[in-house]
């Protein structure tokens, strides 16, 4: 019953999902493109296929050590990355170019995973994090067709919302073949909803077998040749409620280190206009990386491109990682800890609490809460060459040490085939 509520529920909405689809395309052309995917009209696949699911840009970076081993076994199947946003698959596509093929995960109702799953007759579903969708869930496993959540993760909140909807949730986590869990609490938590306690394994998060390929090196020493000396720190995936003050504390920062440049990365596309406006109209002079201008005498640096941040990570000398100064949860912090650079963030963290418990434990990040004790932090570490290295040098140690999940997953994957 509950899921036949729920069905209904997504088909009356979409109507309304697709009205908006169309709507964001306007400023957005790549999520028009394609759009027939997401009712699960997709290019017939012939052999078997490894699918694999990763819904925005974050979970797909998080994807490519895993999907990069799977390709070095020559399992003879063809791997599908699906992702819910076109700046998923965009960075899914720079990393793998023709090596696997790619499509918009379909929406969850019944006929679009139906069509979706008839045409690709996967062998397994591999999905990142916690993306559960009841009909998708449900479908694969009435196909026997077998459901990994891969380097899962449950908060307290989200455990709660699932036990409030028991009956809808239970069935699905009983159709979840094996929950490859991030630490103990997290494992705990699935339990708690329904997994069977036996699909429950503690791998530790992927995440931190994060690599950095020999392409992204090159590019990355190549724009710091051309950043010079000067002391440079990036903002990464920043979220609206957050720019206004990371300006302001690099306006602190200018006051004593004048050269300083501020490399700036919106999470989404459509706010690379709207920041570049801003930082204008405070004052700063803004270089774009999307239109080639010259960064080595700027103030702020615009990373308005595609699949670039862990590159422009590699360029900067300090990190902050944002969604963090506002309650969306942060974003991946390990990133530019394996640069060996040290790594800030705000207090909103509760995305990545494991693994920043790890990095806090070890004094590899440091946690702060507005532009006045970030332009602090900051500039203490610009002054200071010899803290700044010993604080990059615990951050890739964290990384370094905490390697090794992955391994556990791709075993676990091939096991269970």
């Amino acid at each position: 019953m509950f899921q036949f509520i729920y069905s209904q529920l997504i088909r009356l909405v979409l109507p309304f999902i697709l009205i908006r689809l169309w709507w964001q395309g306007r400023k957005a052309p790549a999520l028009r493109r394609d759009w027939q995917h997401r009712l699960g009209w997709v290019p017939e696949i012939s052999g078997p296929v490894i699918w694999v699911h990763a819904v925005s840009v974050g979970e797909t970076i998080a994807a490519g050590p895993l999907v990069r081993r799977l390709l070095a076994r020559n399992l003879g199947a063809t791997i599908l990355m699906t992702a819910m946003t076109d700046t998923g698959l965009a960075q899914a596509r720079k990393m793998f170019g023709d090596r696997v093929t790619y499509a918009y995960a379909p929406y969850d109702t019944p006929g679009a995973i139906r069509r979706f799953l008839d045409r690709i007759n996967p062998r397994i579903l591999v999905i990142l994090e916690t993306e559960i969708w009841p009909n998708m869930i449900r479908q694969c496993r009435r196909r026997r067709v077998p459901v990994f959540l891969i380097n899962a993760r449950l908060s307290e909140r989200s455990a709660r919302g699932y036990e409030r909807v028991k009956g809808l949730a239970a069935p699905i986590m009983k159709s979840i073949t094996w929950v490859a869990a991030q630490a103990d609490r997290d494992a705990d938590r699935f339990r708690r909803i329904g997994v069977a306690a036996s699909h429950v394994e503690v791998t530790g998060s992927v995440k931190f077998d994060v690599d950095i390929p020999d392409d992204v090196r090159a590019a990355s020493s190549a724009l710091r040749e051309e950043l010079g000396a000067r002391p440079v720190w990036i903002a990464g995936s920043t979220h609206s409620g957050e720019d206004q003050q990371l300006l302001d504390a690099h306006q602190r920062i200018l006051q004593q280190h004048p050269e300083a440049l501020l490399i700036i990365v919106p999470r989404h596309p459509d706010r690379f206009d709207s920041v570049a406006e801003l930082a204008e109209k405070e004052g700063f002079s803004v270089a774009r990386r999307s239109t080639g201008d010259d960064p080595a005498e700027t103030q702020i640096y615009l990373g308005d491109t595609m699949g670039e941040l862990m590159m422009l990570y590699g360029a900067s000398d300090i990190a902050f990682v944002g969604g963090s100064l506002i309650e969306r949860g942060g974003h991946n912090p390990l990133e530019p800890a394996a640069w060996g650079i040290p790594v800030f963030s705000g207090p909103h963290v509760f995305n990545f609490e494991t693994i920043y418990e790890h990095l806090l434990t070890d004094g590899a990040v440091q946690v702060i809460d507005g532009a006045d004790a970030l332009a602090m932090a900051l500039s203490k570490l610009m002054t200071d060459k010899e803290e700044c290295r010993a604080y990059g040098v615990r951050a890739l140690s964290v990384v370094q040490k905490n390697r090794g999940a992955l391994d556990k997953v791709v075993e676990g994957i091939i096991e269970r085939l």
